[in-house]
């Protein structure tokens, strides 16, 4: 790029290519008020008023004129609201429409929905881009480089700057538009997309996005991905702000969810889960139609890309889609901390949904819940759908083909045909069809899940995660050269010990107790685990002192979580803390009233261990350290956390889920770091070259 790339350039580059996939393109001073071609009566006027008004005549034509000057000024004249309620309010209005009553003719109240958007045809609707769109609000006066309008609403602002210049960076445009909302408000009401680029790199995110979640838009047709000599800005353009694609993100991919502090973050889905989910919608109509196979198929995202919001943003879409009128779906997890976890992601996005999710608090409800004659969204572990006897056959709960059970990591073993979750649920709801969504690659000898689900329907690997930044690179340490243990001391870890290293510790593996309880009691002797608290605690601080940040210790078995709190407890006494609410560490795991009176004081109900995540997710909690058995090895996001300690034997799917827990994007944070005081390194191996052998690729980890 030359130095003759300015922004001008890179601003006249961007409208070219609005104009191309359909948009008209106006100068902003043409149009500014007092101008022969004025659109604004004031600089203080963020939506082009007659454009609104002509689209809402011309979409509602059977609403009375009184009844749409009435819906026109409720559009442009929000309460005085925060920045992100009015932005939702608004967001809400233009999916869904806004109510409004008028009289009729005779004298009585009629009620109806004023169209804003047509969502069905998109030629319908008014395309506008305007470049330099000055705005005056209260004695600040900015312009940002390009606005672009749907029916006169100002739904995109995109800010550039010239990459040729040393700060002009994409990073400074998104600067700026945080700057535009703290003095132009009013401008971002009706804002849906964000976009900043240098004319090098080009994102996209929404009014409450950090600079983390501005993602690349890296197709313009399909998942196929575009050329890399194609400006970023381009793809994103003809991508994203294709007619039909920008609608269908406005109407499907949008959502407002609320975090732990309460605060509301607005999300837009990422090039990948768009392409997804519209797959997936695709593949699902054939599947369950009268000829269909029942075999959607598996959607495979890696950990840390918003697996979870995928699926919401898939359900919102088959809950409305015309053909299906009005489906079931069933949200199928296999550990309960599992299903609470996925649940609140789609309670939280029940605007999105159309409707509030439930779960299944047992087998008797589960069966109430599905002999519904349509709708719903219910959740369920696998294990409600199993019989009370072993052997037994589930009782048909409905024949109804416009069910969808929709498995979370499709890939367990439960999902069999023998005696497992497929059959009890083709019992259940024999014409129900299937899809799949993992973390994790499908094993190739897995047969069970292909004839479940049936094969890949999307694939976001690591290496595009990383490249997208949608999550970050896992770094490996080994720390065993730091264990003074002789040969007799360390813990070996054989072929025939990988089945017992997922799971519960023993309940479920009879046949390798004794193999289980031998390698727990080396891998747990007094001398072992005083060393690896000894060179934890120093290598701890000293991350501490490059990264502020969260750890994750992962052990074996709770007894061993126990004696290492212990251990790390007498070299930091300051850490530890009876009450829940302080502390620098604490030890997260389930338990009962027989175990250990030393080790109550760990156990907690499923109240208190919410309120312990909440403060681990806290970036300025104190709770830096937590430690575990399988407790938040799947399924917990928590970006500030940087680091795992891992001293528990893992492979294949569960390894990979466990090790990802450090690979969400967080400020400056430049990855995960695993450090090994196992010996872990040819499991992660084999586990990484499975990913590579399915189809992905695993070079950042």
């Amino acid at each position: 790029m030359t130095a003759r790339f300015t922004e001008s350039v890179v601003e006249e580059a961007a409208l070219s290519w609005l104009s191309e996939v359909g948009y008209s393109v106006l100068a902003g001073p043409e149009i500014a008020p007092g101008e022969l071609l004025a659109e604004r009566d004031s600089f203080s006027d963020v939506i082009l008023t007659k454009r609104l008004e002509a689209a809402l005549h011309s979409l509602n034509p059977n609403i009375p004129s009184e009844a749409i000057d009435d819906a026109l000024r409720k559009i442009t004249r929000f309460d005085a609201l925060s920045l992100i309620a009015s932005n939702r309010s608004f967001h809400r209005t233009l999916v869904d429409g806004l109510e409004i009553e008028y009289r009729r003719p005779d004298g009585s109240i009629g009620g109806d929905r004023v169209r804003l958007i047509d969502f069905e045809n998109p030629n319908a609707n008014d395309w506008l881009a305007v470049n330099q769109f000055t705005v005056i609000e209260g004695r600040q006066n900015r312009r940002p480089d390009v606005v672009t309008f749907v029916n006169g609403l100002p739904l995109a602002t995109i800010e550039v700057k010239n990459a040729a210049g040393e700060e002009a960076t994409a990073y400074n445009a998104f600067k700026d538009i945080q700057t535009y909302k703290l003095l132009l408000p009013s401008l971002f009401v009706n804002n849906e997309v964000l976009v900043v680029s240098d004319g090098l790199e080009a994102r996209a995110g929404t009014i409450s996005a950090d600079w983390e979640r501005f993602m690349p838009w890296r197709t313009v047709e399909g998942e196929e991905l575009a050329s890399p000599v194609i400006p970023q800005l381009e793809v994103l353009m003809r991508g994203m702000f294709d007619k039909r694609r920008f609608l269908d993100l406005l109407r499907y991919f949008i959502v407002f969810e609320e975090d732990e502090s309460g605060d509301v973050i607005k999300k837009v889905a990422g090039y990948h889960q768009f392409h997804a989910v519209n797959k997936a919608v695709e593949e699902t109509v054939n599947a369950s139609s009268p000829d269909g196979t029942r075999q959607i198929g598996v959607v495979w995202h890696t950990q840390g890309s918003g697996k979870s919001l995928t699926m919401a943003f898939y359900a919102g879409r088959i809950v409305l889609h015309p053909t299906m009128e009005n489906p079931t779906l069933v949200i199928i997890t296999d550990r309960n901390d599992l299903d609470d976890q996925l649940f609140g992601t789609f309670s939280r996005c029940h605007e999105l949904l159309r409707q509030r999710p439930v779960q299944a608090e047992d087998r008797d409800d589960l069966k109430r819940k599905l002999q519904v004659a349509s709708g719903g969204i219910v959740f369920t572990t696998v294990q409600k759908f199993f019989p009370e006897q072993k052997g037994a056959v589930y009782p048909m709960l409905s024949d109804r083909r416009n069910i969808v059970v929709i498995a979370d990591e499709a890939h367990r073993t439960q999902y069999d045909f023998v005696d497992g979750f497929a059959r009890h649920m083709r019992d259940a709801l024999p014409n129900a069809s299937f899809i799949g969504f993992t973390g994790t690659p499908i094993e190739l000898k897995d047969a069970n899940t292909r004839a479940v689900f049936g094969d890949y329907i999307s694939i976001y690997d690591i290496q595009r995660a990383v490249e997208d930044k949608a999550s970050g690179p896992i770094f490996y340490e080994s720390r065993l050269a730091k264990l003074a243990l002789d040969a007799n001391e360390k813990p070996h870890l054989d072929e025939d010990f990988e089945e017992a290293t997922e799971g519960e510790e023993v309940e479920q593996k009879e046949r390798l107790k004794s193999k289980w309880a031998a390698l727990e009691a080396v891998v747990g002797t007094e001398k072992r685990i005083a060393l690896i608290a000894d060179d934890l605690v120093r290598h701890w601080e000293a991350r501490l002192e490059a990264i502020d940040g969260k750890a994750m210790i992962v052990c074996m078995s709770r007894r061993i979580c126990f004696d290492l709190y212990q251990a790390i407890r007498k070299l930091r006494p300051d850490w530890h803390d009876e009450d829940d609410n302080k502390g620098v560490m604490k030890i997260v795991m389930t338990g009962a009233k027989s175990d250990p009176l030393e080790w109550q004081a760990h156990i907690r109900g499923k109240k208190k261990r919410r309120e312990l995540a909440d403060r681990f997710k806290d970036p300025a909690d104190p709770f830096r350290v937590v430690i575990v058995r399988d407790m938040w090895l799947t399924g917990f996001d928590v970006p500030c956390l940087h680091t795992m300690y891992a001293d528990k034997p893992m492979r294949g799917h569960g390894l990979m889920q466990a090790i990802a827990r450090v690979n969400r994007v967080f400020g400056k944070k430049p990855g995960g770091l695993v450090v090994d005081y196992l010996g872990l390194a040819h499991e992660l191996k084999k586990a990484l070259a499975n990913y590579t052998e399915s189809g992905g690729k695993s070079r950042s980890c």
